[in-house]
């Protein structure tokens, strides 16, 4: 991955992801005959959005449809210290073989996730058939069926919980004229993605959501004292 200091240019990261995606598919012959690219004049969307502050699947920020030959998902976005992952989760169309391109801080480690939880694509070079099936994804050769899917972004294991990492991450399906841009930041404090359901908001706090500590309902889940609360910890440790 290159190296950000920030993501504030979003336009650089967006231009050194365009340069990685198509370094992959000129490596791939039957797409290397293609343009790989934009069609046309290329529509620009853009949303900003916070983290949900459970930092689990089912609360996965939502990036977009992956349409063939049509949309191109970008999502630029950050693990702040003490976050121990980031979710996305996005829809195929049609059944297709996706390429995925990142930038970013080195240490940073990308699991792609089928609906149902399981992991079918993995950065982490010890992850044996699911680091092939990352590699194969890089270069557009995995093929996907239609459905939903769900990226989850985290540090590698040598890397400490409280260094930040900036990272960037694409995906397009051929040709794309939609280009749709996510920045993704920080929960802000004392969100809680149950709303006014006090029931639900109950649960959150089972959870240790927005906390840093953890109280004796999660312990008791599964969650250790002096370990991180916040932002779905708990059930993150599950997935």
């Amino acid at each position: 991955m290159v190296s950000l200091s920030s993501y504030a240019d979003i336009g650089g990261m967006a231009q050194s992801l365009q340069q990685s995606i198509d370094a992959a598919v000129k490596r791939v012959q039957q797409q290397a005959a293609g343009n790989g690219g934009a069609t046309g004049k290329v529509q620009e969307y853009e949303q900003t959005v916070n983290k949900s502050a459970l930092n689990a699947a089912p609360f996965a920020t939502n990036i977009g449809t992956l349409v063939k030959d049509t949309s191109r998902l970008n999502v630029f976005s950050s693990l702040a210290a003490n976050d121990p992952a980031d979710f996305y989760k996005f829809t195929v169309t049609t059944s297709g073989a996706p390429t995925l391109g990142t930038v970013g801080d080195a240490g940073v480690r990308l699991q792609l996730m089928d609906r149902g939880g399981k992991v079918i694509a993995d950065s982490n070079k010890d992850a044996g058939t699911t680091y092939d099936a990352f590699q194969k994804l890089k270069s557009g050769q995995l093929t996907l069926d239609k459905g939903d899917y769900t990226l989850r972004i985290a540090r590698e294991k040598d890397i400490p919980i409280k260094e930040a990492k900036n990272y960037g991450v694409q995906l397009r399906m051929g040709d794309y004229s939609k280009d749709y841009d996510t920045i993704a930041k920080q929960p802000a404090k004392g969100d809680n993605p149950f709303g006014n359901n006090t029931k639900l908001q109950g649960l959150a706090a089972i959870l240790g959501a927005g906390s840093t500590s953890l109280n004796p309902a999660s312990m008791i889940l599964g969650g250790t004292a002096g370990s991180y609360g916040g932002r779905g910890s708990l059930l993150n440790a599950l997935l």
